[in-house]
């Protein structure tokens, strides 16, 4: 029987929200208010007819608010509390499971905290270490603030949004209104629409002279200009990028104030990503490209040519078709370099793989740097939980030969559950489940003792060293012992 999602915490943020007393809430969805009282206290689940008058009564998307994060926060907390500074504290997977249900907010304030800490620890070692080999440089990073740290909230926030923001898709279409851009002319439409409208003129300009940028916004002279080495999806997605922070600077200003964010640093970055987000839009109208994609079982190079836009830009598009009543497939998208450093997150729907996911070799993102072409894969999770997903190359232009450009890997994926709806699970037996590739999260907090493609040890387990015997580590690891038969 599948595990009840217990929703307590999110009636009880949905009341405040709303300025709601206990009482006034229950009267609107008709029941009592000492029942409201033990659904609030995770004591009673939300029955699927209280859901929908949820929905209903205040609006809300149902499918976005009975959405279990539980899974997610539970792989956060299991990654703090691989820190050997917690290495001796004797924290359950079951205590895990209850706070991450129970408590999230809690939950995900500790998942900050600890980010916090790593980020403190990091930038000291890093100051130490630049110390020691002569450097007088200094970091300027406040304590608890640093980069990573401002980057882990954006990735939060966009997920807490199902990385879909409504007032920006009014916006993209708002544009198209006025400025009348035809569909497969979207280039000159939008030189047009900035030259009409905000009086911006547009100049494809010589690498040497743009010094590495891709885009720069002079402000006095009212030009944007372009490099002259950048493709022309690339260019237009850039004057799209612009047109967003200067004609809906108040709107993005907005929702970063509304975001409620600690780092400072996380303020411009969470700006950045709506504007991008927005530029998406702009490229790839939400109507049409819907229809567009499910049209065309979300072929992916089908839409790029007929959306004139990137693998990449293709790919983040599809994980924000998340509109009420015009839906597309929950995608995760995750982007990563040849070193397997993770630079890209976006997923609809929290799948950990999403989340957490990256560091295991076994996944086909990394197989896409061996060789060309698209690699297609049915995976599975230590938890059961299975995905297929496409992965690809791409490559980033530079500015010549002493600025070569970025080769990086675009894996797109989803619980194999929509896998039927992609064109690419064409021929694929998605029944069986021989063929899927086991992989996990980071190596510290996956329980796969058999892989031998591990790059560290899983704090779950015990290490068994043997003088005797060498297998692919120097290290073996015991089964792990069922909580509540341990010693």
């Amino acid at each position: 029987m599948a595990r009840k999602i217990m929703l307590g915490h999110k009636v009880r943020r949905l009341r405040r929200d709303r300025d709601l007393t206990q009482t006034a809430m229950a009267e609107r969805l008709g029941i009592s208010p000492s029942y409201l009282n033990l659904i609030e206290s995770n004591q009673r689940p939300v029955t699927v007819d209280l859901l929908l008058r949820i929905g209903q009564e205040f609006d809300v998307d149902v499918g976005r608010f009975a959405e279990d994060e539980g899974a997610r926060l539970l792989s956060g907390l299991q990654e703090v509390f691989a820190d050997p500074l917690l290495a001796t504290a004797d924290v359950k997977r079951q205590d895990l499971m209850e706070l991450s249900e129970r408590v999230p907010t809690a939950a995900k304030a500790m998942i900050s905290l600890f980010h916090a800490y790593r980020d403190l620890v990091r930038d000291t070692r890093l100051m130490q270490s630049s110390e020691a080999s002569g450097s007088n440089s200094e970091t300027g990073v406040p304590a608890g603030q640093g980069t990573s740290f401002a980057m882990d909230e954006v990735g939060d926030y966009l997920h807490d949004h199902g990385n879909h923001f409504e007032p920006l898709e009014a916006a993209a279409e708002e544009v198209w209104h006025e400025g009348g851009i035809e569909p497969g002319n979207l280039y000159q439409g939008l030189v047009g629409y900035l030259d009409r409208e905000l009086a911006l003129r547009v100049k494809i300009v010589p690498s040497d002279v743009m010094a590495g940028l891709q885009r720069r916004y002079d402000r006095h002279g009212r030009r944007i200009l372009l490099a002259e080495m950048l493709p022309p999806s690339t260019r237009a997605f850039q004057l799209a990028l612009q047109l967003a922070l200067i004609k809906y600077r108040s709107l993005l200003d907005g929702m970063v104030r509304d975001a409620r964010l600690v780092s400072d640093d996380a303020k411009p970055l969470v700006r950045i990503a709506l504007a991008n987000y927005l530029a998406g839009a702009l490229t790839m109208p939400y109507d049409r490209f819907w229809r567009a994609a499910t049209a065309v079982r979300y072929d992916i190079q089908v839409l790029g040519q007929r959306f004139d836009a990137s693998f990449e830009q293709v790919c983040h598009r599809l994980t924000t078709l998340q509109r009420p009543g015009a839906k597309g497939v929950p995608f995760f998208m995750i982007r990563v370099d040849t070193a397997g450093n993770v630079s890209k997150r976006f997923s609809a729907k929290g799948a950990a793989v999403a989340q957490f996911g990256g560091a295991c070799p076994r996944w086909n993102v990394h197989d896409a740097f061996r060789a060309p072409g698209l690699h297609i894969q049915v995976s599975e999770m230590p938890d059961g939980e299975r995905y297929f997903s496409v992965a690809r190359a791409i490559a980033k232009p530079g500015s010549g030969f002493h600025n070569p450009g970025q080769r990086l890997a675009i894996a797109l994926g989803c619980e194999i559950a929509h896998a039927a709806q992609l064109v690419y699970a064409d021929g694929v037996d998605l029944l069986n489940e021989d063929i899927a590739v086991p992989i996990g999260p980071h190596c510290r907090i996956c329980e796969r003792i058999d892989c031998n493609q591990r790059a560290f040890p899983p704090i779950t387990h015990r290490l068994v060293v043997d003088d005797n015997q060498r297998g692919m580590a120097a290290y073996g690891l015991a089964p792990r012992v069922p909580e509540g038969d341990a010693a």
